[in-house]
Order: structure tokens, then C-alpha cells, then sequence
């Protein structure tokens, strides 16, 4: 793929009820293209089945970006833009500085469930979505140093070096994404980001937050947690 000059249509619209219709119509588009792209990839998805798909013409799917390839970067972008607002989101309504950090990895696994391996596979292999993709996990594993370190300064996690389990946490999210660790576990990526999330608080505590005496607890191979009687 080679990137082409962006030359998106600047033209101003006649009338402010035109302008109105066609936003609303080229938003739809952006959402319709947008979850095609990321449940099948974007390698062997040609602008013309776009087109076809989306019930437009050619002149129309190109009014949302100048190419194929602007078109892919526009959608990686959002994604990632999205998901990171979403999840923030969810980290700043959670007080507990322990399961801020839980709260994080899960909204991490749930913005994975949106898009496709094919498209992961396509990402990484191709350098501007590559680019893009590297710099939203450099962006997750200091985010997570961040979150750390909070718990550190209010004591509930003991000090170490939060920089290297941020490391070990942006490395869990790439072997997830390429399916490499769910092949070889048989979790789903859910339940490797709610393990990832025991093993980082069981390894972080400082001892505030214990569990009862004599408590026991038995995890699946799927993550499922039960107790015995």
C-alpha cells in the first residue's frame, strides 16, 4: 500500500439542510466502513466492495477519504481513539487505586473484542497502521506506570519497579492481539486480561487489602473463580 496525499473534499455545502443531510449520511458510512474493516481485515477489501457493501457510489466513499489507504489510517486511528476514551472513562469513575488498574486491562480486553485477528495481522504489517498501533501500546504501558504508581503513593501497592511491570503488561497486550497466548492457554481474550489483572494486583499488594483467613480459591482453566465449601 502506498500513502497517497490526502485531498478530502473541502467544498462548502449550498445550504445548511445539505450540509446537515450529508454529515449524518457520511458518519453512517464512516461506522459502516469502519466495522467492516475491523471484522475482516483491510488487505483484500477493495474500495469498489466497500462501495457495493455500503450501498454508495465510488465519488461518495471517496468524499470520506481521499484513498484506500487514508481510508485504513482513518479507521485505525478512531479506533484507537475510541477505545482510549472509553476506557478512561471507566478508570476515572473507580476510586479503589487497586482496581484502577483492573478496570483498565478489562476495558483493554473489550476494546480487543471489536476488531478481528485478520485485522490485527493486517495492522502489524503494514508500517503507517504499524506505526499507529506502537504507539498506542507505548501510550497503555505508561499509562499502567501511571496507575502504579498512584498505588504505590497511596500505599495499597508496595514499591518496585513500575516501569518494568508496565513492560510486562504491554507485552501480554501484544501476544493477546496476535492470538499467540490464547492459542496456547485456551482463554479467551477476556479471561487473559482478568489473569493478567490477578497476577499484577496479587503481585503489587502491599498487604492492605488481604483476604480472610483460611480462604481459598480455585480458578479454572477458563478463569472462572469458585470456593470450596
Amino acid at each position: 500500500m502506498t500513502a497517497q496525499p490526502d485531498s478530502r473534499d473541502r467544498r462548502p455545502r449550498r445550504t445548511a439542510r445539505r450540509r446537515v443531510v450529508d454529515t449524518h449520511r457520511r458518519d453512517e458510512l464512516s461506522r459502516q466502513a469502519e466495522a467492516i474493516i475491523l471484522s475482516e481485515g483491510f488487505t483484500a477489501v477493495t474500495m469498489d466492495e466497500l462501495a457495493q457493501r455500503l450501498g454508495c457510489s465510488k465519488a461518495t466513499l471517496y468524499s470520506l477519504a481521499s484513498t484506500k489507504e487514508q481510508l485504513v489510517l482513518a479507521v485505525t486511528r478512531a479506533f484507537f481513539r475510541d477505545a482510549t476514551a472509553e476506557i478512561e472513562q471507566a478508570v476515572q469513575a473507580e476510586p479503589d487505586p487497586r482496581q484502577r488498574i483492573r478496570v483498565y486491562l478489562t476495558g483493554v480486553g473489550t476494546a480487543m473484542r471489536r476488531h478481528s485477528h485478520a485485522f490485527y495481522d493486517d495492522m502489524v504489517g503494514y508500517e503507517p497502521t504499524a506505526q499507529i498501533y506502537r504507539k498506542n501500546s507505548a501510550a497503555a504501558a505508561r499509562r499502567v506506570h501511571e496507575l502504579i504508581e498512584e498505588g504505590v503513593q497511596t500505599g495499597v501497592f508496595r514499591a518496585l519497579n513500575g516501569h518494568f511491570a508496565a513492560q510486562v503488561v504491554a507485552v501480554t497486550i501484544d501476544a493477546v492481539q496476535s492470538g499467540i497466548l490464547l492459542e496456547r492457554t485456551g482463554l479467551t481474550a477476556g479471561d487473559a486480561f482478568s489473569e493478567l489483572g490477578d497476577l499484577l494486583l496479587d503481585g503489587l499488594s502491599s498487604g492492605y487489602h488481604t483476604s480472610e483467613p483460611g480462604a481459598t480459591v480455585v480458578r479454572t482453566p477458563r478463569g472462572h473463580v469458585s470456593a470450596p465449601r
